[in-house]
């Protein structure tokens, strides 16, 4: 199925039914009073997270969503039907925008959770609820008020407890093929992957964690070159980042420069998860003898000055790729003791 994260939709929801102008007319009974009903309120729309969906596909070929009007009011008081509500599935880390102003209408991260986005109109009254002492005779109703119209923009935004980050080719898809169930494509030149994936790591029973993997960034993402960065919301979710850096690139790069580029990149999209933790994992340390990977690894982190926690792996031998894991699952749990 084609993966699509974005989608712009209309919403009608529906027109409340209008009150009902009647009076009795029974056989005897020479004067029968006011007898119209209410009209019935229109119908709303919601917006509900599905477990079973991972993509808004589905609105690229629908834009257009109608609730149902409320029924008019009719005669010996009868109130008219209430219009259905409708309710649209969503895939769970949907979040919802106004189109027009902005406004942040929902975000959708439980399956079940709904979000009501568009209200039905009101219902009218019938000429019975203007009946007085001095007018027992009321022609008066009211109409029924139009339901909310609303253009919304949707986002989806994957949940993942921890986000790979890095350059074309630096190993990220071989990675989350290696610690977990998801078979990412792999290839050996750049943007093999083209959307999101996602890959459950278990450690053990009842511990385990989601890891999502986005198409590589490369030095102007910010500007709309390559990929852009349009993948990089599905990083906002996450806890933790893991940047991935190719210890020996294969086009002679310099990994420091690499690290730099992204981080830039990464500071122009959203300073707030630039600053997020952020692991150095080097990878492909397998290129190198094992006497000189220790010491490759020292002079790219002292270069870069990095503070933060470092780890060096081969995804396609999965060496330390299972340590690395386990420092994640501990780091997850020491954060719920809190």
């Amino acid at each position: 199925m084609r993966f699509v994260d974005e989608a712009k939709i209309e919403l009608v929801a529906g027109h409340g039914g209008d009150g009902c102008l009647s009076f009795r007319r029974e056989k005897y009974i020479q004067y029968g009073g006011p007898n119209g009903g209410d009209g019935g309120d229109g119908g709303s729309i919601y917006l509900e997270a599905e477990a079973d969906l991972n993509t808004l596909v589905d609105f690229r070929y629908k834009r257009l969503f109608r609730a149902k009007k409320g029924e008019h009011g009719k005669g010996a008081e009868c109130t008219g039907k209430k219009g259905d509500d409708l309710i649209i599935k969503v895939p769970v880390g949907t979040v919802a925008f106004d189109l027009e102003t902005e406004e942040l209408l929902g975000d959708l991260t439980k399956a079940g959770q709904k979000v009501l986005v568009a209200k039905g109109g009101e219902h009218g009254l019938g000429n019975t609820h203007f009946k007085s002492s001095i007018n027992r005779a009321p022609r008066r109703i009211t109409k029924g008020t139009e339901g909310e119209t609303r253009a919304l923009r949707l986002e989806l935004q994957v949940l993942a407890d921890v986000g790979l980050l890095g350059l074309p080719n630096a190993g990220k898809s071989t990675f989350i093929r290696a610690v977990s169930a998801a078979r990412p494509k792999v290839a050996d030149y750049p943007f093999t992957t083209l959307h999101p994936n996602l890959g459950v790591v278990s450690i053990e029973v009842d511990r385990n964690f989601v890891i999502a993997d986005i198409p590589g960034l490369i030095e102007g993402a910010a500007e709309g070159a390559g990929l852009g960065i349009r993948f990089l919301k599905h990083l906002s979710r996450t806890n933790l980042l893991l940047h991935i850096v190719d210890i020996l690139p294969i086009d002679n790069t310099d990994p420091v420069e690499n690290v730099i580029k992204i981080t830039r990149e990464l500071e122009k999209y959203n300073p707030e998860l630039a600053a997020r933790e952020r692991w150095l994992v080097l990878n492909k340390v397998d290129l190198l003898p094992a006497e000189e990977q220790q010491q490759h690894a020292e002079t790219i982190v002292n270069a870069l000055n990095w503070q933060g926690r470092v780890f060096e792996i081969s995804a396609i031998s999965g060496q330390g790729c299972s340590e690395l894991c386990y420092q994640i699952m501990q780091s997850m749990e020491d954060e719920e003791s809190y």
